[in-house]
């Protein structure tokens, strides 16, 4: 019996970026890549001409040549194929267009690009390039478009000495005329999948990005080898077109999906609605923004990761849709989370097709899409687990015939029940404790089903420095050479990216460094291109970080401790999330001596975008550590009822705060004005600009509502040391706190309590601007900041872990 709709769907107008596109072009399926190996082509001459409504199946005439994005059906972004796209079903061609690297090349190395040639090679293994040529005259080879920016990255790298970071780069140390290559050198990938991205990285690394924004990010994975990529801005959109068939208006749906800020936990199946309603024009723009980055992504022949569809509905579904049957989800942190569809209700089918369509028209087709069910949870009810998965993968292959199904490894998922229901060889697990634990046996505890080994180093965003490398390198190859091994990757899965370019930078290249890393070399070789040419001076800074920071141990943590400064105030406070460590990781000194030694570097040196990205991150690390060191000393004297000493030591807690302030407020990666400008930049009047500034705000503060920031213990989880947070909230906290202590301590009284959760919502409800560009000399602030530290063996008796 066809379903009734119980939501009409309205017409909608064309957003503006399309509205002067021809109304002819429409929709055509467009194929993605075998994983890291597609190469554009000729497109099918079954396929030319014809468009593909992604509801009806019915085909259309289309005029000849048509590419790019047009409006739909009712207004809505269509994928068009680029010029010599692959369709489904065409051969693989025997070359590639490189025009597409050629731009991502002039885009990296704008005063440079010239002098190097870029050629396709056929006759390649997969995920080969080769580097050869002479001065001023640098040629790359290599099997994809990708690949062959990896080959520039490798040439930056181990010739000309230079680094192109994330952030941060040193390029502009790069001669006129490059250097030649001494001898033809040759690397191919030790594993095929080299995965990018969390799924909580759109959320915690910037909601409201720009495409030039995006650019960058996959243009900098290509450099450092990666060919598969989450793409997740968008994805709500098909979701909300699809829901208006199963018996939802469209403003149900608009209630039902949260802000961009909190998206990442709804497509998790954690929560809904928060931070929204989300308008229907800023969706059709995103989900146009998605599609636009998986066409770049297919153009330099990576893998575009998208979502797949496990079963996630609005309430009510199974009360709309008779052949349904849900499954309610309980709690996760104080959020109601959505029902689970049963996959094998015969709902699911329906839905799924419905949603692999609309995404199909948005978004074109790939081989890999990211499922996680159950995650963090979840309940199973009466749900048979082994059959649910295989229904979830065959409703996949039904919409994408032998698309790979990537899952996170994350706590006890993927389970032995979800294993044995699906076909593992069109499987990858994300390891993301791999890095984290001791006395792993993937291959026992998965089964021998495939897996990338990965690393999630950064939590939430903060911007605390270091991560478990020499962990990488002990387990890395051991468990490759291993004989029943089942690994087939690694995974790049910081919650948060654009924070840590040392640690990218290391853990990309053991995929395609051909013997083991020497972790001392490598970061003596990273100081020297970091910077542009060897300096003793950075090359000490940096063997103070990699003996510290980015030597901490696996057995309970991957990421080091956060600051005290942005804790919420207590005396006895360990941590500003409630999740991070405890303590400190790795000795204290090892960030205050490389400060010392980052201030002796070279003058000649210090006008790259990399040296003042490290200088000011290891200002504000050396300084962060110190409130570990503070704080005790403040607790010390309120208890013993020293006044004048108090006093003193929150005077020097204040100042530290300010000079914290001061110091990231003159990089442009720690400003939270730049943050909340790309927020507000989303609204079309003020309330909508309003609305999506509290999504941006919330997230970094109390997350969510009461019951979830004190509940399940989120708020501060995402705190980061920022410029304009640190002043306007973290400095205002402890305020507040120290002059209840003080009342407290003049008055010989109790302190007065202090709801914290009004403190920070009251902040995230504000519509306060701050700089969107930075201020103040770097090297000065930083050279403040060493001064006002005690020496670096004054502190080592700071706790460590």
């Amino acid at each position: 019996m066809r379903r009734v709709r119980l939501g009409r769907r309205l017409p909608v107008p064309r957003p503006a970026v399309l509205a002067a596109l021809p109304a002819a072009m429409v929709a055509l399926l467009c194929a993605a890549p075998a994983p890291g190996a597609t190469a554009p082509g000729a497109a099918s001459p079954a396929q030319a001409g014809v468009r593909t409504d992604a509801r009806t199946g019915a085909r259309e005439g289309v005029r000849e040549g048509a590419h790019a994005v047009g409006p739909g059906k009712a207004g809505r972004p269509v994928r068009l194929p680029a010029p010599g796209a692959v369709q489904p079903g065409a051969p693989r061609p025997r070359t590639f267009d490189v025009a597409p690297a050629r731009a991502a090349l002039a885009r990296l190395l704008p005063r440079h690009a010239g002098q190097f040639t870029l050629v396709p090679d056929t006759a390649a293994a997969a995920d080969t390039f080769t580097v050869s040529g002479t001065p001023g005259a640098v040629t790359v080879r290599g099997s994809t478009g990708a690949t062959l920016l990896t080959g520039v990255g490798w040439y930056l790298q181990h010739v000309a000495g230079a680094d192109i970071g994330w952030p941060g780069d040193s390029i502009g140390m790069l001669p006129a005329e490059l250097p030649g290559v001494p001898a033809p050198v040759t690397r191919s990938a030790l594993v095929p999948h080299r995965y990018a991205l969390n799924d909580t990285d759109d959320g915690y690394s910037g909601p409201y990005r720009s495409f030039e924004e995006h650019q960058r990010q996959i243009d900098l994975l290509a450099l450092h080898g990666v060919n598969e990529v989450f793409v997740q801005v968008g994805a709500e959109y098909p979701y909300y077109r699809a829901l208006q068939d199963f018996g939802y208006s469209a403003e149900e749906l608009r209630r039902f999906i949260p802000g961009p800020g909190h998206q990442s936990w709804w497509l998790l199946q954690n929560l809904s609605g928060f931070g929204g309603p989300v308008s229907e024009r800023l969706m059709r723009e995103r989900a146009e923004l998605g599609g636009r980055l998986a066409d770049q992504l297919r153009g330099l022949g990576m893998t575009p990761v998208l979502p797949g569809y496990f079963g996630t509905v609005p309430p009510e579904f199974a009360a709309r849709n008779p052949d349904a049957a849900t499954v309610p989800q309980g709690d996760w942190a104080g959020f109601d989370r959505p029902d689970w569809l049963d996959p094998a209700s015969p709902a699911f089918g329906k839905l799924a097709a419905a949603y692999y369509a609309e995404q199909r028209a948005v978004f074109g087709d790939s081989t890999m899409y990211r499922m996680s069910p159950l995650h963090e949870g979840g309940q199973t009810g009466s749900v048979d687990v082994k059959s649910a998965a295989g229904a979830i993968q065959a409703a996949l292959h039904a919409a994408h015939p032998g698309a790979l199904w990537a899952v996170l490894g994350w706590q006890d998922d993927p389970t032995p029940e979800l294993l044995s229901g699906v076909d593992t060889s069109k499987l990858l697990i994300l390891d993301g404790l791999s890095d984290r634990y001791n006395r792993l046996d993937r291959e026992t505890r998965w089964g021998g089903a495939p897996y990338a080994m990965g690393t999630i180093f950064n939590f939430g965003g903060h911007t605390t420095v270091g991560a478990n490398t020499s962990v990488w390198i002990e387990r890395f190859g051991p468990w490759r050479a291993k004989s029943n091994s089942a690994l087939s990757g690694i995974a790049y899965l910081p919650e948060a990216t654009g924070t840590n370019p040392a640690a990218f930078d290391l853990f990309t290249d053991l995929a395609w460094e051909p013997g083991p890393i020497d972790q001392r070399r490598w970061f003596a070789d990273f100081a020297a291109r970091r910077y542009g040419r060897p300096d003793a001076e950075a090359a000490a800074a940096w063997e103070e970080l990699r003996k510290g920071p980015y030597s901490t141990s696996s057995g309970l943590w991957s990421e080091s401790q956060d600051s005290l400064f942005t804790a919420r105030p207590s005396l006895t406070a360990a941590g500003a999330a409630y999740w991070s460590p405890k303590s400190m990781r790795y000795p204290p000194g090892s960030a205050r001596r490389a400060l010392d030694h980052l201030l002796k570097v070279d003058p000649r040196l210090r006008a790259s975008s990399a040296y003042r990205f490290d200088l000011v991150d290891t200002a504000r690390q050396a300084l962060a550590n110190h409130s570990r060191v503070l704080l005790p000393k403040i607790k010390a004297a309120y208890e013993a009822g020293n006044l004048t000493l108090f006093r003193e030591l929150t005077a020097e807690w204040r100042d530290a705060e300010g000079k914290l302030d001061a110091i990231t407020g003159s990089d442009p990666n720690f400003l939270l004005g730049r943050w909340l400008d790309r927020a507000r930049a989303a609204g079309a009047d003020r309330a909508e600009q309003d609305r999506y500034e509290y999504d941006a705000r919330s997230v970094l503060s109390v997350w969510g509502p009461r019951g979830t920031s004190e509940g399940g213990f989120l708020h501060d989880y995402a705190n980061r040391e920022w410029s304009g947070l640190i002043s306007e909230l973290y400095a205002r906290r402890w305020d507040a706190y120290f002059d209840s202590l003080e009342e407290a301590l003049v008055g010989r009284a109790t302190p007065r309590e202090i709801d914290w959760h009004a403190f920070e919502e009251e902040w995230a409800r504000r519509t306060t601007r701050h700089p969107v560009r930075p201020t103040g000399d770097p090297y000065a602030l930083a050279a403040g900041i060493a001064a006002s530290l005690p020496a670096a063996t004054a502190v080592a008796g700071a706790t460590t872990h």
